[in-house]
């Protein structure tokens, strides 16, 4: 089984086995999430999804935010870590959603991505779960889940993962499949603890197993 051949056994499997895998980010509207997943690096979604609602109950526009003291922003996301540069990045982007794009998200990836305090990761997961448009969101389960799987040979800086993946990823399916790969690695291929490979869905054509 070559690459495209087991990416796509991969993807039908984890659909079969998390037919409703999204985003574990809580949002209803776009730059919420564009703020949700700045505080998300090395931090939780839990701990985000509980963390922004006191931040946007304080500010619940783009432009209230805009115009809040970072300190104030910086105060109330401490608890997800970093958390001064977070504050700083935030307010950053607000303000040039408020001053660029008429408090809107801009459409296109490299638009999104010249924001203040966000990377590919980030504009990728804009790109799939706000537009719907083709994405592959290389956060650290989709790194380690791919190379375990064999998806990927040893590969683990963010960008080149994304790249190889897009060669064997058809495009529609990029998306969800990371959402999937999400929930997998919390719930079964696991980083903190020895794998749960007796339950995994994968397991005959793990590359880790094999």
């Amino acid at each position: 089984m070559n690459k495209k051949e087991l990416a796509l056994e991969v993807i039908e499997r984890l659909k079969n086995e998390y037919p409703d895998a999204d985003c574990t980010l809580e949002y209803d509207q776009a730059w919420k999430l564009l703020v949700s997943v700045r505080l998300a690096a090395q931090c939780t979604d839990a701990r985000v999804n509980v963390v922004v609602k006191g931040l946007f109950e304080k500010y619940p526009t783009v432009e209230a935010l805009a115009a809040a003291d970072v300190a104030d922003i910086e105060e109330i996301v401490r608890p997800c870590g970093l958390g001064k540069s977070k504050a700083r990045d935030i307010s950053k982007c607000m303000k040039v959603l408020r001053d660029e794009y008429d408090c809107n998200i801009p459409t296109d990836f490299k638009s999104i991505l010249s924001l203040p305090g966000v990377g590919r990761k980030s504009a990728n997961l804009i790109m799939g779960d706000v537009f719907g448009k083709p994405a592959i969101v290389t956060d650290t389960h989709c790194i380690r889940l791919v190379n375990r799987i064999g998806l990927v040979d040893g590969i683990k800086d963010p960008k080149k993962v994304e790249m190889a993946l897009w060669k064997i990823i058809p495009p529609e399916e990029g998306s969800d499949f990371c959402h999937r790969l999400v929930w997998h690695g919390r719930d079964v291929c696991t980083a903190r603890t020895k794998p749960h490979c007796e339950r995994c869905c994968l397991n005959d054509i793990c590359h880790q197993i094999i």
